[in-house]
Protein backbone atom coordinates (compact mmCIF):
# COMPACT_ATOMS: atom_id res chain seq x y z
CA UNK A 1 0.00 0.00 0.00
CA UNK A 2 1.58 3.34 -1.00
CA UNK A 3 2.55 5.86 1.68
CA UNK A 4 -0.14 8.41 2.39
CA UNK A 5 -3.03 6.22 1.23
CA UNK A 6 -4.51 6.14 4.70
CA UNK A 7 -3.60 8.27 7.69
CA UNK A 8 -3.22 6.82 11.15
CA UNK A 9 -3.32 8.36 14.62
CA UNK A 10 0.26 9.51 14.15
CA UNK A 11 -0.96 12.31 11.86
CA UNK A 12 -1.88 15.72 13.27
CA UNK A 13 -4.71 15.10 15.72
CA UNK A 14 -6.82 18.13 14.78
CA UNK A 15 -7.32 17.16 11.16
CA UNK A 16 -7.54 13.45 12.00
CA UNK A 17 -10.30 14.14 14.51
CA UNK A 18 -12.19 16.19 11.95
CA UNK A 19 -12.25 13.41 9.39
CA UNK A 20 -12.95 10.77 12.02
CA UNK A 21 -16.15 12.65 12.84
CA UNK A 22 -17.11 12.92 9.18
CA UNK A 23 -16.46 9.42 7.91
CA UNK A 24 -16.17 5.94 9.33
CA UNK A 25 -12.51 5.32 8.58
CA UNK A 26 -11.04 8.67 9.53
CA UNK A 27 -9.18 8.64 6.19
CA UNK A 28 -8.16 12.01 4.77
CA UNK A 29 -9.22 12.05 1.11
CA UNK A 30 -9.38 14.80 -1.49
CA UNK A 31 -13.16 14.93 -1.78
CA UNK A 32 -13.71 15.06 1.97
CA UNK A 33 -11.09 17.78 2.34
CA UNK A 34 -12.58 19.78 -0.54
CA UNK A 35 -16.05 19.57 1.03
CA UNK A 36 -14.65 20.78 4.36
CA UNK A 37 -12.86 23.75 2.77
CA UNK A 38 -15.96 24.69 0.77
CA UNK A 39 -18.11 24.47 3.90
CA UNK A 40 -15.66 26.86 5.62
CA UNK A 41 -15.88 29.28 2.68
CA UNK A 42 -19.67 29.03 2.57
CA UNK A 43 -19.99 29.94 6.25
CA UNK A 44 -17.84 33.03 5.73
CA UNK A 45 -19.55 34.13 2.51
CA UNK A 46 -22.94 33.88 4.21
CA UNK A 47 -21.84 36.77 6.40
CA UNK A 48 -22.07 38.94 3.27
CA UNK A 49 -25.83 38.39 3.05
CA UNK A 50 -26.59 42.08 3.35
CA UNK A 51 -25.78 43.44 -0.07
CA UNK A 52 -22.03 43.41 0.59
CA UNK A 53 -21.31 40.50 -1.74
CA UNK A 54 -20.87 42.86 -4.66
CA UNK A 55 -17.95 44.49 -2.84
CA UNK A 56 -15.87 41.28 -2.80
CA UNK A 57 -12.90 41.85 -5.09
CA UNK A 58 -10.96 38.73 -4.20
CA UNK A 59 -10.74 35.65 -2.00
CA UNK A 60 -7.47 34.06 -0.92
CA UNK A 61 -7.24 30.49 0.40
CA UNK A 62 -4.15 29.67 2.47
CA UNK A 63 -3.27 26.08 3.33
CA UNK A 64 -0.35 24.77 5.37
CA UNK A 65 -0.43 20.97 5.11
CA UNK A 66 2.28 18.68 6.39
CA UNK A 67 4.50 17.61 3.54
CA UNK A 68 3.39 13.96 3.48
CA UNK A 69 -0.22 14.91 2.74
CA UNK A 70 0.33 17.98 0.57
CA UNK A 71 -0.62 15.97 -2.52
CA UNK A 72 -4.11 15.44 -1.03
CA UNK A 73 -4.56 19.21 -0.61
CA UNK A 74 -3.36 19.76 -4.17
CA UNK A 75 -5.92 17.28 -5.47
CA UNK A 76 -8.69 18.73 -3.29
CA UNK A 77 -8.04 22.29 -4.50
CA UNK A 78 -7.45 21.35 -8.13
CA UNK A 79 -3.75 22.19 -8.29
CA UNK A 80 -3.05 23.80 -11.66
CA UNK A 81 -6.76 24.40 -12.33
CA UNK A 82 -7.89 27.12 -9.89
CA UNK A 83 -10.86 27.92 -12.14
CA UNK A 84 -12.50 24.68 -10.94
CA UNK A 85 -12.51 25.64 -7.26
CA UNK A 86 -13.59 29.15 -8.26
CA UNK A 87 -16.59 27.67 -10.09
CA UNK A 88 -17.60 25.76 -6.96
CA UNK A 89 -17.32 28.88 -4.81
CA UNK A 90 -19.33 30.87 -7.35
CA UNK A 91 -22.01 28.18 -7.22
CA UNK A 92 -22.22 28.61 -3.43
CA UNK A 93 -22.54 32.38 -3.84
CA UNK A 94 -25.27 31.97 -6.46
CA UNK A 95 -27.22 29.61 -4.20
CA UNK A 96 -27.30 32.30 -1.50
CA UNK A 97 -27.91 35.21 -3.94
CA UNK A 98 -24.76 37.00 -2.78
CA UNK A 99 -24.29 38.82 -6.10
CA UNK A 100 -20.50 38.57 -6.29
CA UNK A 101 -19.05 40.88 -8.94
CA UNK A 102 -18.19 39.22 -12.24
CA UNK A 103 -14.46 39.81 -12.01
CA UNK A 104 -13.71 38.65 -8.46
CA UNK A 105 -10.31 36.94 -8.10
CA UNK A 106 -9.29 33.71 -6.38
CA UNK A 107 -5.84 32.84 -5.07
CA UNK A 108 -4.76 29.51 -3.54
CA UNK A 109 -1.47 29.66 -1.66
CA UNK A 110 0.56 26.99 0.11
CA UNK A 111 2.33 28.50 3.11
CA UNK A 112 4.43 27.44 6.09
CA UNK A 113 2.11 29.28 8.47
CA UNK A 114 -1.07 31.28 8.13
CA UNK A 115 -0.58 35.02 7.57
CA UNK A 116 -1.78 37.58 10.09
CA UNK A 117 -5.34 38.78 9.73
CA UNK A 118 -6.78 35.76 7.98
CA UNK A 119 -9.80 33.77 9.17
CA UNK A 120 -8.56 30.44 10.50
CA UNK A 121 -9.91 26.91 10.53
CA UNK A 122 -7.17 25.01 12.33
CA UNK A 123 -8.72 21.55 12.07
CA UNK A 124 -8.33 21.58 8.28
CA UNK A 125 -5.15 23.72 8.33
CA UNK A 126 -6.74 26.38 6.18
CA UNK A 127 -7.15 30.16 6.31
CA UNK A 128 -9.17 32.70 4.32
CA UNK A 129 -8.88 36.35 3.46
CA UNK A 130 -11.79 38.21 1.90
CA UNK A 131 -10.64 41.27 -0.02
CA UNK A 132 -13.35 43.93 -0.18
CA UNK A 133 -13.36 46.79 -2.65
CA UNK A 134 -13.32 50.21 -1.03
CA UNK A 135 -16.44 52.29 -1.44
CA UNK A 136 -15.70 55.85 -2.49
CA UNK A 137 -17.80 58.96 -2.80
CA UNK A 138 -17.68 58.55 -6.57
CA UNK A 139 -19.19 55.08 -6.34
CA UNK A 140 -21.76 56.03 -3.69
CA UNK A 141 -23.11 59.56 -4.12
CA UNK A 142 -23.31 61.51 -0.88
CA UNK A 143 -26.96 62.25 -0.06
CA UNK A 144 -27.85 65.04 2.32
CA UNK A 145 -30.82 63.08 3.57
CA UNK A 146 -33.21 60.26 2.84
CA UNK A 147 -36.86 59.44 3.43
CA UNK A 148 -38.59 56.38 4.80
CA UNK A 149 -42.18 56.18 3.62
CA UNK A 150 -44.70 53.68 5.01
CA UNK A 151 -46.16 51.67 2.12
CA UNK A 152 -47.88 49.05 4.24
CA UNK A 153 -48.67 48.92 7.94
CA UNK A 154 -49.51 51.50 10.59
CA UNK A 155 -46.74 53.57 12.14
CA UNK A 156 -46.96 56.77 14.17
CA UNK A 157 -46.06 58.80 11.04
CA UNK A 158 -46.43 58.24 7.31
CA UNK A 159 -42.88 59.45 6.57
CA UNK A 160 -39.59 59.74 8.43
CA UNK A 161 -36.55 61.81 7.48
CA UNK A 162 -32.97 60.49 7.78
CA UNK A 163 -30.06 62.92 7.94
CA UNK A 164 -26.43 62.31 6.93
CA UNK A 165 -24.46 61.53 10.09
CA UNK A 166 -27.42 59.73 11.69
CA UNK A 167 -26.16 57.85 14.74
CA UNK A 168 -29.07 55.46 15.09
CA UNK A 169 -32.77 55.31 14.22
CA UNK A 170 -34.49 52.48 16.08
CA UNK A 171 -37.44 50.69 14.48
CA UNK A 172 -39.93 48.62 16.45
CA UNK A 173 -43.32 48.20 18.11
CA UNK A 174 -44.07 50.72 20.81
CA UNK A 175 -42.35 54.04 21.41
CA UNK A 176 -40.29 53.19 24.50
CA UNK A 177 -39.48 49.95 26.28
CA UNK A 178 -37.10 48.46 28.79
CA UNK A 179 -34.57 46.07 27.28
CA UNK A 180 -33.46 42.80 28.87
CA UNK A 181 -30.31 44.48 30.25
CA UNK A 182 -32.43 47.04 32.12
CA UNK A 183 -31.74 49.95 29.78
CA UNK A 184 -34.49 51.86 27.98
CA UNK A 185 -34.84 51.85 24.20
CA UNK A 186 -36.67 54.51 22.24
CA UNK A 187 -38.10 53.51 18.88
CA UNK A 188 -37.81 56.60 16.72
CA UNK A 189 -39.85 54.89 14.00
CA UNK A 190 -42.52 53.16 16.02
CA UNK A 191 -45.57 51.05 15.29
CA UNK A 192 -48.35 51.54 17.88
CA UNK A 193 -48.55 48.79 20.47
CA UNK A 194 -52.33 48.84 20.41
CA UNK A 195 -54.82 45.95 20.01
CA UNK A 196 -56.55 48.07 17.38
CA UNK A 197 -53.57 47.40 15.09
CA UNK A 198 -53.42 43.62 15.36
CA UNK A 199 -50.86 43.15 12.57
CA UNK A 200 -48.31 45.18 14.53
CA UNK A 201 -47.85 42.26 16.93
CA UNK A 202 -45.65 40.66 14.25
CA UNK A 203 -43.21 43.56 14.53
CA UNK A 204 -40.73 43.12 17.36
CA UNK A 205 -40.22 45.77 20.02
CA UNK A 206 -36.52 45.64 19.11
CA UNK A 207 -36.81 44.90 15.41
CA UNK A 208 -34.15 46.86 13.51
CA UNK A 209 -32.24 50.12 13.25
CA UNK A 210 -30.63 52.34 10.61
CA UNK A 211 -27.22 54.00 10.92
CA UNK A 212 -25.16 56.31 8.72
CA UNK A 213 -21.91 54.62 7.64
CA UNK A 214 -19.33 57.39 7.36
CA UNK A 215 -16.76 55.23 5.57
CA UNK A 216 -19.19 53.90 2.95
CA UNK A 217 -21.12 57.20 2.76
CA UNK A 218 -24.42 55.36 2.94
CA UNK A 219 -27.30 54.43 5.24
CA UNK A 220 -27.21 50.86 6.56
CA UNK A 221 -30.00 48.73 7.92
CA UNK A 222 -29.28 46.32 10.78
CA UNK A 223 -31.61 43.74 12.28
CA UNK A 224 -31.83 43.85 16.08
CA UNK A 225 -32.45 41.02 18.53
CA UNK A 226 -36.14 40.65 17.67
CA UNK A 227 -35.67 40.98 13.92
CA UNK A 228 -33.55 37.88 13.27
CA UNK A 229 -34.52 34.19 13.32
CA UNK A 230 -36.08 32.54 15.24
CA UNK A 231 -37.93 35.81 15.96
CA UNK A 232 -39.65 38.08 13.49
CA UNK A 233 -38.09 38.67 10.10
CA UNK A 234 -36.25 41.58 8.53
CA UNK A 235 -35.98 41.54 4.74
CA UNK A 236 -35.08 43.94 1.94
CA UNK A 237 -36.47 43.87 -1.58
CA UNK A 238 -33.88 45.35 -3.89
CA UNK A 239 -35.13 48.00 -6.30
CA UNK A 240 -32.33 47.09 -8.72
CA UNK A 241 -33.40 43.52 -9.49
CA UNK A 242 -36.31 42.79 -7.10
CA UNK A 243 -34.25 40.15 -5.28
CA UNK A 244 -35.03 39.66 -1.58
CA UNK A 245 -32.30 39.68 1.07
CA UNK A 246 -32.85 38.33 4.59
CA UNK A 247 -30.93 39.68 7.57
CA UNK A 248 -29.89 36.68 9.66
CA UNK A 249 -27.33 38.41 11.88
CA UNK A 250 -27.37 41.51 14.07
CA UNK A 251 -23.73 42.15 13.13
CA UNK A 252 -23.98 42.43 9.33
CA UNK A 253 -25.71 45.50 7.92
CA UNK A 254 -27.34 46.01 4.53
CA UNK A 255 -26.45 49.08 2.47
CA UNK A 256 -29.73 50.72 1.51
CA UNK A 257 -30.12 51.95 -2.04
CA UNK A 258 -32.66 54.28 -3.57
CA UNK A 259 -36.18 52.75 -3.76
CA UNK A 260 -35.27 49.64 -1.74
CA UNK A 261 -38.16 48.26 0.32
CA UNK A 262 -37.71 47.19 3.96
CA UNK A 263 -40.07 44.39 5.01
CA UNK A 264 -40.76 43.88 8.73
CA UNK A 265 -42.42 40.70 9.94
CA UNK A 266 -44.15 40.39 6.55
CA UNK A 267 -46.75 42.93 7.75
CA UNK A 268 -45.07 46.30 7.23
CA UNK A 269 -43.21 47.70 4.22
CA UNK A 270 -41.06 50.85 4.26
CA UNK A 271 -39.69 52.47 1.11
CA UNK A 272 -36.23 54.04 1.35
CA UNK A 273 -35.60 57.03 -0.93
CA UNK A 274 -32.47 59.15 -1.30
CA UNK A 275 -33.12 62.88 -1.55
Amino acid sequence: MPDGYQLTHTYTMGIFDFFKKNNDSGRLDAKGLRDAVLQFIKEELQQLDGGEGNLLSGLAIFVYPEEEVRFIYEAALYRGHPEKIREEIQRIADNFALNLPEGWKLAVEYVDELPEGCIRRENIRTGLKLQMASVTAAATPLAKNATLRILKGTAEQDEYQLQTGLKRLNIGRGHQLQASDGSFRTNHLSFPDDPAYEANKYISRQHAHIEWDEQALSFKLYADEGGVPPGNKTKIKSAADESVHKLNSTQVGYTLKDADQIILGDVAILEFSLN
